[in-house]
């Protein structure tokens, strides 16, 4: 089988194509043959030793995956041969074949395409998680969502949508903004390239207090950091949840009085270690996620398809910040 391989320290130009042996599964394990791999910003990070996880060198970048069933290990019975199927790796999901833990795949309907299945469990979970076990958010409310076009971002505002807030989308061009607006968004405020000086920064919470309105966002769901936190932070409510989930444009320093000032809580949202140390409670979100889907309220959007031998650029064009929706890699 073929397998995109990290093994050196590196970004996407350090991947490398080889040719490995097809995986056996151990006790517990599955092998499946997969169709499609998401890719996220985690996979950007990965392959740098920038993430919160390190794997041994040589590994794949790939933490979400799709495909079938092709073989299970001693003890599986959840599982069948054959079965189509998504799961959340942490890394491994570049390759054609992977053995992974069969406690982390999920069964999925025969009417969701694999593209869609590799491009849903890790945005929808940790936005549905971000929103509703650690943002609370209630139907009435106002939810800003920063880098709203990306996949976890526009993951949140269908699913804040769907649970009856409003929601405001924040992006860097009016074609991001136009995307959320097609998938639910009730308004939208384009912002500006950073970093930004003491007058940009002033300008930049001006215009999320516009966007958010003079009662301010209840939510306020950052996946983009760097100087835009602060910013956002200033447009909550008074006792708002500010949402921390992703830092592509770098890890903001948050002046902490602003938290005393707004009474609000600053939460961090890490959907991968909660998923370990709550299974259960992942497994509702898990099914509260499928009726969600069987009942049209979400919808993963996959902007781009990029084949195996390509998938070095589809991580690329991900961190250069361009991509909408979601990217993924198929193995076809």
């Amino acid at each position: 089988m073929k397998a995109l391989l990290s093994k050196t320290v590196g970004g996407p130009d350090s991947l490398v194509i080889e040719d490995l042996p097809s995986p056996e599964p151990k006790a517990g394990q599955a092998v499946i043959q997969v169709k499609a791999c998401g890719v996220n910003y985690p996979d950007v990070l990965i392959i740098e030793d920038k993430y919160q996880f390190k794997p041994e060198r040589p590994f794949s970048p790939g933490g979400e995956v799709s495909g079938v069933v092709k073989a299970l290990g001693e003890g599986v019975t959840h599982l069948k041969v054959g079965q189509r199927v998504l799961g959340n790796t942490g890394w491994g999901g570049m390759a054609e074949e992977l053995a992974l833990d069969a406690a982390r795949l999920i069964p999925i309907p025969d009417t969701m395409p694999f593209d869609e299945a590799a491009a849903f469990i890790m945005t929808y979970g940790t936005s549905y998680y971000g929103l509703k076990d650690r943002g609370h958010l209630k139907a009435g409310e106002t939810l800003l969502v920063l880098g709203a076009a990306g996949g976890v971002g526009l993951a949140a505002v269908e699913l804040g949508k769907a649970m009856g807030a409003r929601v405001i989308a924040a992006a860097s061009s009016q074609e991001k903004i136009d995307l959320c607006l097609r998938h639910g968004a009730d308004a939208g405020v384009v912002y500006p390239a950073g970093p930004f000086d003491k007058d940009g920064a002033k300008a930049l919470a001006g215009l999320f207090k516009d966007a958010c309105g003079p009662n301010g966002a209840d939510v306020v769901y950052d996946g983009v950091g760097g100087d835009y936190a602060e910013a956002a932070l200033r447009s909550t409510a008074w006792e708002g949840r500010f949402l921390v989930v992703g830092f592509p444009a770098g890890i903001p320093k948050i002046p902490l009085n602003l938290a005393l000032l707004k009474g609000c809580d600053i939460v961090g949202v890490f959907w991968g270690a909660a998923v370990a140390k709550d299974p259960a409670g992942h497994q509702r979100n898990v099914k509260e996620l499928f009726d969600l889907h069987a009942a049209g309220k979400i919808k993963p959007f996959v902007s781009e398809h990029f084949p195996l031998a390509q998938a070095g650029e589809a991580i690329k064009h991900l961190s250069s910040r361009k991509a909408m929706g979601k990217v993924v890699v198929t193995m076809d």
